[in-house]
């Protein structure tokens, strides 16, 4: 069993999150937890409130696969499902603002993400996100969402400020963790 540093819950020792606080884990977590002295977390870019996130695993082969394949159909971003209903599921980027949330017929809400599928407890709101797109760079914005927008475990965003979004970001929206990735032709253009 691998032991949270942070809630202190008792995972699998294949689990790579938390089961309780979402925090990520890995083998050396349950022996540095046992050692006060070892470092558990290590600095990564501050957020945009000055607050270290955690760093994740490095980006493995077939993430480098995912990232050439989405290149194509004008997409110049991808979402990929990390954690949650339907871990796999990829939504492409391809307009210079896109929302995140649920569909909702009978209000007129049709997000360019719909976790509506994927989001069974509905912790993600109908309108919970925007990304937007421009002078090169990704900005990322909570839209009021009830359960909150967090990037790379960070504090979580006041809704309406942008936030820097950067290649291989976590976003995280209710219960459904998400991985951001800029297509290689997109970060030339």
């Amino acid at each position: 069993m691998i032991k949270c540093p942070v809630c202190g819950m008792e995972n699998l020792e294949s689990s790579q999150y938390c089961d309780e606080c979402g925090n990520a884990l890995d083998s050396t977590t349950s022996a540095a937890a046992a050692n006060e002295d070892a470092p558990v977390y290590q600095s990564a870019n501050p957020t945009s409130f000055g607050v270290s996130a955690v760093d994740d695993e490095p980006p493995s082969e077939s993430d480098s696969f995912e990232k050439e394949k989405q290149s194509v159909n004008g997409a110049h971003a991808t979402l990929i499902i990390e954690r949650g209903e339907s871990v796999g599921t990829e939504f492409t980027l391809s307009t210079d603002e896109s929302t995140i949330g649920r569909w909702d017929a009978d209000n007129g809400i049709f997000p360019d993400v719909d976790l509506d599928s994927h989001d069974p407890e509905a912790k993600v709101s109908r309108r919970h996100a925007r990304i937007r797109r421009g002078s090169g760079k990704y900005m990322i914005e909570d839209l009021g969402s009830t359960n909150g927008t967090f990037v790379n475990r960070g504090r979580r965003l006041i809704p309406g400020n942008a936030h820097l979004l950067n290649d291989g970001d976590e976003i995280i929206v209710g219960k459904t963790f998400l991985r951001f990735y800029v297509n290689d032709q997109a970060a030339s253009s």
